[in-house]
């Protein structure tokens, strides 16, 4: 919420800018996460592009060659989202829109965790399933998914209810 000389209305968050400017720094700190999220994914996406050409790779059995299959889909979704502020912002350049590409890059952004969250977890899967057996690729699953759900969604959340019910003072 905006005044009527500009300034932007948050009661009790310490600053005093514009809700241009905060669109702006919303903006620069979306942009840092995608770069940290763009780096991990392309490096697994680069990964499981070369693993076809491995002389172990006839070896899989079709389980195996099913999860390959949904991973290398996941990569590429993962990546096309964290690619997708790019065009957004091409798209949306100059047309006073800043805000709104904000707000769509932070659900864009949520959605790559969650795929990204699926396709760390399946990486897991794949390469205990075929190094050791089945049991072991879930169970290691399991604990990726169980650790992912924790750190990235059970963790924020109780910060974030702590810190509505103590909220810091400036």
């Amino acid at each position: 919420m905006t005044t009527e000389d500009g300034l932007d209305v948050s009661p009790g968050d310490g600053r005093s800018e514009t809700s241009t400017q905060r669109a702006d720094r919303n903006w620069n700190e979306l942009l840092q996460e995608f770069r940290v999220l763009q780096t991990g994914t392309q490096i697994l996406a680069a990964f499981l592009l070369t693993l076809p050409f491995q002389q172990r790779f006839t070896q899989l059995d079709p389980f195996d060659v099913g999860v390959y299959l949904v991973l290398v889909f996941l990569a590429v979704i993962v990546t096309l989202l964290a690619l997708s502020p790019v065009s957004l912002h091409r798209l949306l350049f100059r047309q006073r829109a800043k805000a709104e590409l904000v707000g769509l890059s932070s659900i864009i952004l949520i959605v790559c965790l969650a795929a990204a969250s699926l396709l760390f977890t399946g990486i897991v899967l794949f390469i205990m399933d075929f190094l050791l057996a089945p049991p072991a690729g879930m169970i290691a699953a399991g604990c990726v998914f169980v650790v992912l759900l924790v750190i990235w969604v059970i963790l924020p959340l109780a910060v974030r209810r702590q810190h509505r019910r103590h909220p810091a003072t400036p």
